[in-house]
């Protein structure tokens, strides 16, 4: 019997684990990675006897695979993807090769915005009851924990590129945080074709599995009447009373699923904002699906400090505060940030734009902005946008500039936030050495 050839392209976080757990299936691997491949990634390979290559592709390794697992960055329309599609190998994303080796309860959460932060808190509600791992988009790679410590439930945070690499992945609980037009430059600039790569998180289930999405998000609910799904649907909303599902009553979150009704108060959440309301909503769901006591639940809910880069306070000098939300990388997770500053605001924006439309931020800039930085290779279209909005527009490249601009400006009482509603790689190699800088900076102020 010849082995199974597993190729694997991305020599990352995911690729890595992929590799690890292949080979320990019995799969013949080879990790392709046309970057630079990390040392820490590179002992790894080679400490297990793993071949692999970096700084190029090549071709005859790689089209005689049984299965490839490509890393999310690598886009379909990269002729090396097509290629191995015309041969007719299957393509998977880690999420679906992994899951074939696992029989934990998996939690699946999507969306474009609030994924990381209700995944996090999700996780942080079960684990004080269960024994649960936390993966896929975020921490060590899924694939690498079903190898080492094969938890009995999974949370994992998926992406819509994650997504669209699935056959067979089902998980139990799928959640959708939110759908708005994120990542266009990969969905031909349709966002239907974005929404259609969110609701694969569903295509698999069976009524014996849940579906928790946003009530309020009109492209979620006019999707799914468009297009039903089999799962049990357990809608959250803060607008309209809900049966079954999450609804916010005045300061209570109310949960009723099969007739079982619990009530958290909201008064005391660590969280601020009304996304935070939702985001609490989603993982409360999940916690009471798998029978997590409700005093747990609440007293997980007040002490969760939240999530590095969302919303981040830094430090307090000279009565302004400094805010890190390097993870917005779109406008709607700027929208959330704006929306809740409570203070004069001088706001660093900026990156590499996905064809983001700032329309819907208008009214919190012309309430809340004071001065705008912007940071990034190209800030032309920013200085358009917002340049009659405020009083003070500053362009710049450098984070430590970008600060000492935003001290110069800010006065006693005002925040100074980092909320880019871009992605990162213009100037930086992620949203996490963005955000990074910035307290850094802010620091050695």
């Amino acid at each position: 019997m010849k082995k199974q050839r597993l190729v694997i392209l991305g020599g990352g976080e995911s690729g890595v684990g992929t590799a690890l757990l292949g080979k320990e299936k019995g799969y013949d691997v080879f990790v392709s990675d046309k970057g630079k491949i990390k040392e820490k990634y590179k002992e790894v390979l080679i400490h297990n006897e793993i071949e692999w290559e970096d700084e190029k592709h090549t071709e005859s390794k790689i089209l005689n695979a049984n299965i490839v697992m490509k890393s999310p960055g690598i886009p379909d329309k990269v002729p090396l993807v097509k290629q191995i599609h015309e041969q007719g190998i299957t393509v998977v994303s880690e999420i679906e090769f992994a899951s074939r080796f696992t029989n934990a309860t998996v939690i699946g959460i999507t969306g474009s915005n609030g994924k990381t932060t209700t995944a996090t808190l999700t996780h942080h509600l079960l684990k004080q009851e269960l024994n649960v791992g936390l993966a896929g988009n975020i921490g060590d790679s899924f694939a690498k924990q079903i190898l080492d410590k094969d938890y009995d439930n999974y949370v994992l945070e998926i992406s819509s590129f994650q997504l669209d690499d699935i056959t067979d992945f089902r998980p139990h609980i799928a959640v959708i945080t939110n759908i708005t037009p994120d990542h266009l430059d990969r969905y031909d600039y349709q966002f239907e074709n974005y929404i259609v790569s969110k609701f694969r998180i569903a295509m698999n289930q069976t009524k014996e599995d849940y579906l928790i999405y946003d009530a309020d998000d009109e492209v979620i609910v006019n999707h799914l009447k468009k297009y039903p799904v089999q799962s049990t649907l357990l809608p959250f909303s803060l607008e309209k009373p809900i049966e079954n599902g999450v609804y916010l009553d005045k300061e209570n979150i109310k949960i009723t699923i099969n007739n079982n009704q619990i009530i958290m108060p909201t008064s005391n959440i660590k969280l601020e904002g009304k996304h935070n309301v939702k985001n609490a909503m989603a993982a409360s769901a999940v916690a009471h699906l798998l029978k997590i006591r409700k005093q747990t639940i609440r007293e997980s809910l007040e002490n969760f400090q939240g999530v590095e880069h969302r919303l981040e306070q830094v430090l307090k000098i000279n009565k302004v505060q400094y805010i890190n939300d390097s993870k917005a990388t779109n406008v709607n997770a700027t929208y959330y940030a704006l929306e809740s500053m409570d203070a004069p605001t001088v706001w660093i924006v900026g990156g590499v734009d996905k064809g983001n439309n700032y329309e819907e931020l208008f009214s919190f800039v012309n309430e809340k902005v004071k001065a705008i930085i912007c940071l990034g290779a190209d800030n032309e279209k920013l200085v358009k946008t917002f340049g009659n909005m405020v009083d003070v527009i500053v362009e710049t490249q450098y984070m430590d500039e970008a600060v000492k601009i935003a001290y110069k400006v800010a006065d006693a009482g005002d925040n100074v936030l980092l909320s880019p509603a871009c992605a990162s790689f213009d100037l930086f190699e992620n949203y996490e050495d963005r955000g990074r800088q910035f307290k850094n900076a802010v620091r050695n102020l």
